[in-house]
């Protein structure tokens, strides 16, 4: 509990990862393998090219991640209808240019309305379904070995360690609680890294005729394949209309409410975007700082006590569109209030494992001070380590929290910063970090 995370870099795959990732999701050769309607997909090339004006052939491929035998037959398609025409080509070698006829710009105008989506064409819901339950997050076991390695460089004792690994698999809700500052939110995050792991994610699903958005770069981060396959390999790689991704992390704090669990309509662009615990699917889901959201405790338990039970969703899209999917994530709630004041025993029950976060021991405080002090290259003495454990911390009564360190430090370090004395830490400077630091409710000094 000692540092923050370090950005994930874009991971890269091989040649074995690229197979595997290759069967999950074949790309589609011709129209019927995209489990989409020629009239779905012509009002979505349409509503590209009424959004450029002009597209070429192999544009078309780009923005509709779909390959070129598709596209030639969408627009043999549409030209036939009287909705495409072919226009000028630009230069002497440029490609075959397109663009809408007036009946076209009509139709066009017309799937706008309906829907805004714009954007690679859709996975369907079922296909969806399907590829979620290959890439289960609960079909991934998790071991010793794996936990210590996704903690190594974290001050975390062995047996919190061995609670948080077996309820990773277990499939169950997990239940973090403890003061405020015991390393809850980092070390939930942090379980991410024993889930590393490589899934597809769609960038939009449709159900019936509605696209959903899913695809979100703050919750999903993209891999690179080495030695990929070339576009144009047809029977190779997987379907672009998925992006290659870690295992979602989707993290919410005091800023969720109760339309961020359902599928919401942008009533300005008409475009459906996914709720959380849908893009959270194959990954990890962690509702922080629970009892401080807009939504009531009681009502979120409420709308997920059914899908954490039969590991199933229920969602709808659209007046009268209903449609189920897949519950398959790591849920964890952390909190630093009382669990009995937040749900009754009964849902408690429900959730499986309550982790009780604890402040740590002197010899886990002094390693990540130690580690602090490194990190920012700070002189500090021994003898300062032992005055701020037993002069600071016994005698006035306050626990050894993982968070003490890296904030004392760091205010103290704001004060030699401003005095201009360097960056030598001094019994002096730690005390004025202890006064700013806690609130004395006598009004004087702690």
């Amino acid at each position: 509990m000692n540092s923050a995370l370090h950005p994930i870099e874009k991971p890269a795959t091989g040649n074995l990862e690229a197979s595997r990732i290759a069967k999950l999701a074949p790309r589609p050769t011709t129209l019927a393998q995209t489990g989409l309607s020629t009239t779905f997909l012509a009002d979505l090339v349409a509503k590209h090219l009424a959004n450029s004006g002009v597209l070429t052939f192999s544009q078309l491929i780009d923005r509709l991640a779909l390959a070129g035998p598709i596209i030639e037959q969408l627009l043999l398609w549409m030209r036939k209808e009287g909705r495409v025409e072919v226009r000028a080509r630009s230069g002497t070698a440029g490609e075959l240019r397109f663009g809408l006829t007036e009946r076209g710009r009509s139709d066009a105008l017309d799937a706008m309305m309906r829907g805004g989506y714009l954007g690679p064409a859709p996975v369907p819901l079922k296909d969806y379904v399907a590829i979620v339950r290959k890439q289960s997050i609960h079909e991934r076991r998790i071991t010793r070995q794996r936990m210590r390695e996704a903690f190594q460089g974290v001050v975390i004792s062995d047996e919190l360690l061995d609670q948080l690994g077996p309820a990773l698999n277990s499939g169950r809700a997990i239940f973090v609680y403890g003061a405020a500052g015991t390393g809850k939110t980092f070390l939930a995050k942090r379980l991410a890294q024993a889930l590393r792991e490589l899934v597809l994610v769609p960038r939009a699903i449709a159900v019936n005729e509605t696209v959903i958005q899913m695809f979100d770069p703050l919750s999903h981060l993209e891999a690179e394949l080495s030695d990929g396959p070339s576009p144009l390999m047809l029977e190779l790689g997987f379907d672009p209309r998925y992006a290659l991704c870690e295992r979602p992390v989707v993290c919410s704090g005091g800023e969720l409410t109760a339309e961020m669990l359902e599928v919401h309509c942008d009533s300005a662009t008409r475009e459906y975007n996914a709720p959380l615990q849908l893009k959270a699917n194959n990954g990890l889901l962690l509702i922080d700082d629970l009892g401080r959201q807009r939504i009531q405790p009681e009502v979120l338990f409420n709308r997920w006590i059914v899908p954490m039970e039969e590991k199933k969703d229920f969602l709808t899209a659209g007046p009268g569109q209903h449609f189920t999917v897949p519950f398959d994530l790591v849920l964890v709630f952390s909190t630093n209030l009382d669990p009995h004041e937040l749900a009754d025993d009964a849902f408690l029950r429900r959730i499986g494992y309550k982790i009780s976060f604890k402040p740590v021991s002197v010899e886990q405080y002094k390693q990540i001070w130690d580690d602090v002090c490194a990190e920012r290259s700070l002189q500090c003495e021994t003898e300062l380590l032992d005055y701020v454990i037993h002069e600071l911390h016994a005698r006035r009564g306050v626990p050894l929290l993982p968070c003490h360190p890296r904030d004392l430090l760091g205010m103290a370090l704001d004060r030699l910063t401003y005095s201009g004395v360097g960056n030598t830490i001094t019994p002096e400077s730690l005390l004025w970090a202890w006064d700013n630091y806690f609130v004395d409710s006598a009004g004087g000094s702690p």
